[in-house]
């Protein structure tokens, strides 16, 4: 079962209008879309994105006339809109990673918790699976997709570990890698009781497979573009690789000192160069102990909101 997370926090964090038109860029099973929809008045209209197929086809599945349905990725979000004849919104919803669902089916592959076919696709329409990754992945490449993108320290053991073992025979399930991880962590005296040795490696190798990291950076631009005045971005994120960029980008976006601050500049040229787009509201959130009592899964995410400033306008921190 998928448990949405931070569900009425992130509605209320869009701020939504009746009349609004408002983005889900990751459908997921559409626990957000729904709440999004019950505040929405007649005229009111959602677009869902989601890389998923399935996702898709339970989007489509609900009969609202409000709502439309696009298979693809959120970095496409720009010019999927301008196809659908939106040129604003009023809100953008983004609840980043992998779902509760496509974590438990076997047959996705995200999961070193079953086992099943090494896929770990978003999309499972297109594309490489992350078994036919390993069959042209080098040791150098496994080693810094592991190290960047799973923040692991044996990262350097793990890669020679899964280059012999592929060599020996193919990986072609979830098993097969998180044995071969599990043994490698463990030889260095692992003793983190709460994560699996295997995570961080998982998590490395979805994250590049899906290139999560470049789509939401080429995504969030498009966001400040679409927004309307006083729309609403909200992002939840799951680690901190992810959020590092959100945090960073917003406070890029809303900051209006960005020259050296001895340079000879005027505030007005500084505003030349400069144009504060947002506006940040509030300070991150986190789900409660009653939530995370519930969904373990979300004791590690994290809500940020920013707002989209009239053209010109400055907003003293």
């Amino acid at each position: 079962m998928h448990v949405p997370v931070l569900l009425e926090e992130a509605a209320d964090a869009l701020n939504i209008r009746a009349d609004g038109i408002y983005v889900d860029g990751t459908f997921g099973r559409g626990g957000h879309s729904r709440l999004i929809l019950s505040r929405l008045g007649e005229s009111g209209r959602l677009i869902a994105f989601d890389k998923d197929p399935a996702a898709i086809v339970e989007a489509r599945s609900i009969p609202d006339k409000r709502l439309q349905a696009v298979h693809g990725s959120y970095a496409e979000m720009r010019p999927a809109l301008q196809s659908l004849g939106v040129n604003r919104v009023d809100g953008i919803l983004l609840d980043l990673g992998v779902s509760s669902i496509q974590l438990d089916e076997a047959a996705r592959g995200f999961s070193f918790r079953h086992d099943g076919p090494l896929d770990m696709r978003m999309d499972t329409s297109r594309g490489q699976t992350a078994a036919e990754w390993l069959t042209i992945a080098t040791e150098t490449e496994l080693r810094e997709v592991i190290r960047t993108y799973g923040e692991e320290r044996y990262a350097g053991q793990i890669a020679n570990a899964i280059i012999v073992a592929q060599a020996r025979q193919p990986i072609v399930t979830t098993f097969q890698l998180a044995e071969i991880v599990a043994a490698v962590v463990r030889k260095f005296g692992y003793r983190d009781g709460r994560q699996h040795p295997a995570t961080r490696t998982f998590q490395a190798i979805r994250i590049h497979l899906n290139r999560e990291l470049e789509e939401l950076s080429v995504t969030l631009p498009q966001c400040v573009e679409l927004l309307n005045t006083n729309g609403r971005l909200v992002v939840i994120s799951f680690h901190s690789l992810e959020d590092r960029i959100v945090k960073r980008f917003m406070r890029t976006q809303a900051d209006t000192d960005t020259l050296p601050r001895k340079l000879p500049v005027r505030e007005e040229e500084n505003r030349m160069y400069h144009q504060q787009k947002l506006q940040i509201i509030g300070k991150k959130i986190r789900p409660g102990e009653d939530e995370v009592a519930v969904n373990p899964r979300a004791r590690s995410a994290v809500m940020r909101i920013a707002e989209k400033l009239e053209a010109g306008s400055k907003v003293n921190a």
